[in-house]
């Protein structure tokens, strides 16, 4: 199934496309966004990184149906990209996502979540969502309990700023339609 626009209260999640690439050049190479990401990402981050990722990772998974990826946008600013989400069909890790600090702390990645794991679960008709995450990550893994996701695992775990505790988060399709409205 194709990456279908997805919209929520306040943001526009775009199916991630080639030129998205120049904009997530400028915005995501950051401390603050990488240092809880695995570690495959090279840091520092090259001039192209960007570019390598959108043709080489998510537009491949996209075509062959195994990733979903969405650019985010405000409606209030909907030319500018602020963040990315992900699903995988990947054992173990099925979502992803970054935004940028200034974004943060105001429910948007929320938002995105709720939209896409109604996505995994709807469309892709998909019987549970796993999330890896480092256990240092206070946000994302508030985000995780505020969505009904519970903690399965937890483990060592590379990321760009080192090895750390991973934790496996994660909710089924039963439990999920019991709380999504």
């Amino acid at each position: 199934m194709a990456t279908p626009p997805l919209d929520t209260e306040r943001l526009l999640l775009t199916p991630l496309a080639s030129e998205d690439a120049i904009q997530i050049q400028r915005i995501f190479p950051r401390w603050e966004i990488v240092r809880y990401l695995i570690a495959s990402i090279p840091w520092p981050y090259p001039d192209n990184g960007a570019q390598h990722y959108v043709e080489n990772v998510a537009l491949p998974a996209s075509k062959e149906g195994t990733g979903w990826y969405w650019t985010l946008r405000r409606k209030a600013e909907p030319q500018e990209v602020i963040g990315v989400i992900c699903l995988m069909d990947t054992p173990d890790n099925n979502r992803g996502f970054w935004l940028v600090p200034e974004y943060q702390g105001q429910g948007y990645m929320t938002e995105a979540c709720r939209a896409v794991t109604r996505f995994w679960f709807t469309d892709l008709k998909r019987e549970v969502l796993r999330a890896p995450k480092a256990a240092v990550n206070s946000r994302s893994r508030n985000l995780s309990e505020r969505s009904g996701m519970r903690l399965v695992r937890v483990e060592k775990g590379q990321y760009v700023s080192g090895e750390l505790d991973t934790e496996l988060w994660e909710i089924t399709r039963e439990e999920w339609q019991r709380l999504d409205p």
